[in-house]
């Protein structure tokens, strides 16, 4: 029987075993190496190897594996495992003789050993394991590993909502197969990841949304001639899904999404009207509340139990832009639940900015973005791009950045720029830019150009906050 010391060490040397073997098998799958590859440390000498039949990759007896010219050309139509892709892979199949599989020490340690174990490793390590072998796929999505590592630090990314064009030919070209992915940036590694969507019985799914890990898209039945979508809600590491109650084809073309992660509430907001979902609602329908705006709400955002929205309260020559917020838990018809955010030493802050929108900030606070006017005319000169923070605790605005000239002057000459983030990060986008231009207050306010923005389109890139994680719904 092995102390605990000993089995200590032992757990560690494995799971720098397993950690070497999941960098080969990355490094395999991206095409930098084209031939078997050993794996440390096993008896008989195992390799990797390629199935040209099933596009899986084998590991077995060096005896059993050879690469043909073939199975290396396909090598370049595998996605990148590293590259956050390994769920939507099929399960890599360990082979071998029966005696050497039943030796092999990891087999010795109990369930609870081994979760523990690899719930030491983060989130990005974890998903990488899952595709080393069957049998870590199936200890590492099970159901008691998932609840113990459910409180791990998210992943945050800054996920790509498709571009309209992109929605358009789709659905006239159903006959065109093209597989969903969901396309993020991560800023820690500056590097652009992708997650398939394909586990998803929809079509053309357009995410819209996320929190607490959990995406929220909208997809079409394939089985429905008329365009008939659904509000869909889905873990793409996980690839479980379910499908809220039904909407009418209207919401999704002019609702916004917002949601948050108490009870996973979902509201559905447009200019007249808002729907409301949650967990806790034992009915589990959607409940409908008038929202009797001014206006159209420009870049709503849900923080805590409010919602806030820009509304412009001025005539077709002038904008004049208010802001209006409403409660959750106040929510009734039988009164207006919004009112005009405002105080007078605010003085003339809506008014500085051109085409302010919205942003939800880190905790309690709010960010309002919009190009700096140089006056008060009626088509004033800009300057430069202005971050805005609001701390709704102290209801005190104060100035959070401004976009270096030099950057701006990719932005000067379009007339209309899109904003997306949420906390520290902001992300904006113009026409003709071709890449993005980050706001990022982490450790300390840097801006910086993120480059190989994925898709064509015109430039203008819509998108969200994704926190990636193993959250299971519920």
């Amino acid at each position: 029987m092995l102390s605990l010391p000993s089995l200590t060490n032992h757990c560690q040397s494995n799971l720098q075993h397993f950690e070497h073997q999941a960098q080969k098998l990355a490094e395999y799958s991206s095409g930098l190496k084209t031939g078997p590859i050993k794996l440390p440390g096993s008896s008989p000498t195992l390799v990797l190897t390629l199935s040209a039949v099933n596009k899986s990759i084998a590991c077995g007896p060096a005896s059993n594996c050879s690469l043909t010219t073939k199975q290396n050309k396909i090598l370049h139509h595998i996605p990148c495992l590293s590259s956050f892709l390994l769920p939507s892979l099929p399960i890599l199949c360990v082979t071998g003789s029966p005696e050497t599989m039943d030796a092999s020490p990891i087999n010795r340690l109990p369930q609870d050993a081994l979760n523990q174990i690899f719930s030491s490793l983060p989130i990005r390590q974890i998903m990488i394991c899952r595709s080393v072998c069957k049998f870590f796929n199936q200890m590492l999505t099970s159901p008691s590993f998932m609840d113990l590592i459910s409180t791990q630090t998210p992943l945050r990314f800054l996920a790509l909502r498709p571009p309209h064009h992109h929605h358009h030919h789709q659905r006239h070209n159903s006959h065109v197969s093209s597989l969903p992915y969901l396309h993020v940036f991560d800023p820690d590694q500056n590097q652009w990841l992708r997650f398939s969507l394909s586990f998803l019985p929809f079509r053309s799914p357009q995410p819209v949304a996320s929190a607490s890990g959990l995406v929220y898209l909208w997809g079409e039945s394939p089985n429905s001639l008329e365009s008939n979508r659904s509000l869909v809600v889905c873990n793409p590491l996980t690839r479980q899904f379910q499908v809220l109650p039904q909407l009418g084809s209207a919401w999704s073309r002019h609702g916004s999404v917002l949601v948050d992660s108490v009870n996973h509430r979902v509201m559905v907001l447009t200019e007249l009207a808002a729907l409301y979902f949650s967990n806790t609602n034992k009915t589990k329908s959607w409940l409908t509340f008038s929202a009797n705006l001014p206006s159209k709400p420009r870049s709503p955002i849900l923080i805590s139990d409010s919602v806030f929205a820009l509304c412009d309260v001025g005539s077709r020559w002038r904008s004049q832009w208010k802001l209006f917020t409403c409660t959750l838990t106040n929510l009734n018809n039988s009164y207006n639940n919004w009112v005009c955010l405002g105080r007078l030493e605010w003085g003339d802050i809506f008014d500085i900015i051109k085409r302010p929108r919205l942003v939800r900030g880190k905790g309690n606070k709010l960010l309002m973005i919009g190009v700096l006017k140089s006056n008060f005319s009626l088509n004033p000169s800009c300057s430069t791009i202005l971050i805005l923070r609001l701390d709704l605790a102290r209801m005190e605005w104060e100035e959070a950045g401004r976009m270096p000239s030099e950057m701006y002057k990719s932005f000067q000459e379009s007339n209309k720029f899109k904003i997306f983030g949420g906390g520290d990060r902001v992300c904006l986008s113009a026409k003709r830019v071709g890449k993005l231009a980050l706001w990022d207050d982490c450790d300390g306010v840097v801006w910086r150009w993120i480059e190989g923005v994925p898709g064509g389109g015109d430039g203008l890139c819509r998108g969200f906050v994704f926190e990636a994680s193993l959250t299971a719904l519920s």
